[in-house]
């Protein structure tokens, strides 16, 4: 009995130390664990924290996206505008060119006729002085 109670109490001893470095283990388990779980909050919070930046500079994107496709609107109607007034200015200037075709036409006309007068005149000037020389010699011969 006595041999039997000893190894009982050795059995009982062990069993306590198995206990007791179990519950050491679980212990450092726990302590892990609890590590873990608080990195993986932290990760978890930074996680969050970089999608809502990301969400905010979407967005931010998203609204420099639509005010830049307003301002390429608006550009492209003060362009088809410009365009409207380029071609109304051609068809300005090339009426003005044809005007000016037609002056400079007439101009040359106008020119051409004004020396024909003026050699016809000047031949008759010519004519006119040679006759009044044959009469100042004839005045000067009587």
């Amino acid at each position: 009995v006595a041999m039997e109670t000893v190894s009982l109490e050795h059995q009982i001893q062990s069993v306590q130390r198995h206990i007791a470095f179990l519950k050491k283990e679980q212990m450092e388990l726990l302590h892990d664990l609890h590590l873990e779980i608080l990195r993986l909050q932290k990760h978890c919070s930074e996680l969050t924290h970089d999608l809502e930046m990301k969400e905010l500079e979407a967005r931010q994107q998203d609204v420099l996206d639509r005010e830049l496709e307003e301002k390429c609107r608006a550009m492209e109607v003060q362009l088809q505008e410009k365009e409207k007034d380029n071609l109304e200015l051609r068809k300005e200037l090339q009426h003005k060119e044809t005007l000016v075709a037609a002056l400079r036409s007439s101009l040359r006309s106008k020119e051409r006729r004004f020396l024909e007068e003026l050699k016809r005149r000047s031949h008759r000037v010519t004519i006119l002085d040679t006759e009044l020389q044959k009469q100042t010699e004839a005045a000067a011969y009587l």
